[in-house]
Order: C-alpha cells, then sequence, then structure tokens
C-alpha cells in the first residue's frame, strides 16, 4: 500500500464536517473511506453499490421523494438517486465494483434499491472496522478488510451470472486504457457490433448508457488523480476531462460533493479488493 501525499485546500459550499481526519484508500474504480461526519449529502447517483456501516451510531438515507430512513448498516444499488447523512457517526463508506464477482453476489441479493442490513448481519465485520479506524496497524490490510465486510453482506453462493463476452471484452479494453478515449463507435468495431446493437446490448448488461459507464470510469480514475496531484486540473487532465470545471460538475453530479472534499483527508492507494467478471 502507497501512501499519498495530503493534500491542503479544503471544499467550500459543503455541509459535511468530518471530526476527524478521514482516511481514503483509493483505486482505480471505487474508494473506502473510514471516519467520522455529519450533514446532509445531496441527492446524487453512481454506477457502484455503496455500502456504509457504523461503528458507532447510525447514518440516514433517503432515495428520491421519499422518507429517511436510519440504520447502522446501509447499502445502495448503483445508479440510484439517494441523499446521505452520516449525522455525526463514525464508519466506513465502500464502493463496490458492480461488475466484480463480489459486486455480482451482493446485487443478486437486494431486492430493493435501498437496504438497511440487519445489526445481527454486521457483526461479522463490525470489530474489523473498528480496529482498523482506532488501530490501522493492528488491523486487516485494506484490501483484506474490503473482502472481509462485503462477504460478510452475502448469503449463500455466488451467483453463476457472467456478462456478454463482448461487453467483458470492451470492459477489459476500458480497464486498461491509460486516457479513456475510447468511442461508442471504436467500442462497437472492437466486438463486430453496429454502434446501434453495441449500445443496446451494453445497457441491457449494465444498466446504463456506454457513455454515461465512462464517464464514471473517468470520475474514479480522477480520484485516485487528486491523491496523487493535488490538484483538481492535474487529476481532470489525467482523466480525460475537458477541464477542472467538468470533473467538478460530474464530481458533484455523482457523489453530491464537490472533488475538493477528498483534499481534506490522508490518501492510500491501493490495488483494486475485488475480481472483475471480465
Amino acid at each position: 500500500m502507497a501512501g499519498l501525499n495530503k493534500p491542503a485546500a479544503q471544499g467550500a459550499g459543503f455541509h459535511w464536517e468530518p471530526k476527524h481526519t478521514p482516511r481514503w484508500y483509493l483505486w482505480d474504480g471505487g474508494f473506502l473511506l473510514v471516519g467520522e461526519g455529519g450533514g446532509e449529502v445531496p441527492a446524487h447517483a453512481h454506477h457502484a453499490i455503496q455500502v456504509f456501516i457504523a461503528v458507532d451510531g447510525k447514518a440516514a438515507i433517503r432515495a428520491a421523494g421519499t422518507e429517511w430512513q436510519e440504520g447502522r448498516g446501509l447499502i445502495v444499488r448503483p445508479d440510484v438517486e439517494h441523499g446521505f447523512n452520516a449525522q455525526g457517526s463514525t464508519g466506513v463508506m465502500l464502493f463496490v465494483d458492480a461488475e466484480s464477482s463480489e459486486g455480482l453476489w451482493l446485487l443478486s441479493l437486494l431486492t430493493q434499491d435501498i437496504t438497511i442490513v440487519p445489526d445481527a448481519r454486521l457483526e461479522a465485520c463490525a470489530g474489523a472496522l473498528r480496529t482498523f479506524w482506532e488501530n490501522p496497524l493492528a488491523a486487516l490490510d485494506a484490501g483484506e478488510l474490503v473482502r472481509h465486510c462485503v462477504r460478510a453482506l452475502c448469503a449463500g453462493t455466488p451467483p453463476m451470472r457472467q456478462l456478454d463476452p463482448r461487453v467483458a471484452r470492451v470492459l477489459q479494453v476500458i480497464s486498461g486504457s491509460k486516457d479513456l478515449d475510447l468511442s461508442l463507435e471504436d467500442a462497437a468495431k472492437l466486438v463486430h457490433l453496429s454502434p446501434d446493437r453495441f449500445s443496446h446490448v451494453f445497457k441491457d448488461q449494465l444498466g446504463l448508457p456506454f457513455r454515461r459507464y465512462l464517464l464514471w470510469r473517468k470520475v474514479t480514475r480522477a480520484m485516485v488523480g487528486i491523491g496523487r496531484a493535488r490538484t483538481i486540473a492535474d487529476a481532470a487532465h489525467a482523466s480525460a476531462f475537458a477541464d477542472a470545471a467538468h470533473l467538478t460538475r460530474t464530481f458533484n453530479e455523482m457523489f453530491g460533493i464537490p472533488p475538493s472534499v477528498l483534499m481534506r483527508g490522508e490518501f492510500f492507494e491501493i490495488p483494486s479488493p475485488f475480481t472483475r467478471v471480465a
């Protein structure tokens, strides 16, 4: 695990105020956030399974147009618009890759857009999370902790679902791309489909359009870039955004917060803890 330098700048106009310095464990495709916080994050939507587990206290969440719900454990399906409030609780926020083996397993068990996890289901990982927050040197490594917590939330045997090999091939190319500058037409050509047919197959498999998925991957790569470069402008350039303003608008839309909020924490870059199906 390689440490990233801690930026000094702070975001403005956002109501979430951590009580102590949060820790961000970042990889290309997601993150683990550990800390304390409070205040409302406005409605937003992103292409990840969002998991929150409180070590102390409870958080609140609501889907668009619904009432707030409280719980120690919360799970949000990908691409579901929702608001969030940590309510001063101590806990972890985890973004699970929806196309990973672990993500598909977790998704197969979710029957609602937002799930309040029973306290009994959280006990298997609550102790490990507390240790990780209070004494990380004595805890599981970040990747092991992520896998431990996701598997604790799952049940039964993993599903056998596989992605369409044509979609899997394009995801593989996107994952290995340095500039993420792949057009719909070029993606379709890679798998010998017309753009219209490929667009239909892709959305059917992943639940969102190709261009939206590519934008999501750019944002998650930009998060790693912010930790490395310590400037939003450099992160925008490294992740194929037009400029810092474009990245900031997209980040706000997907996370409900400005990217400058990341600069309040300590950063660590780790390999993805998930197994890609592609």
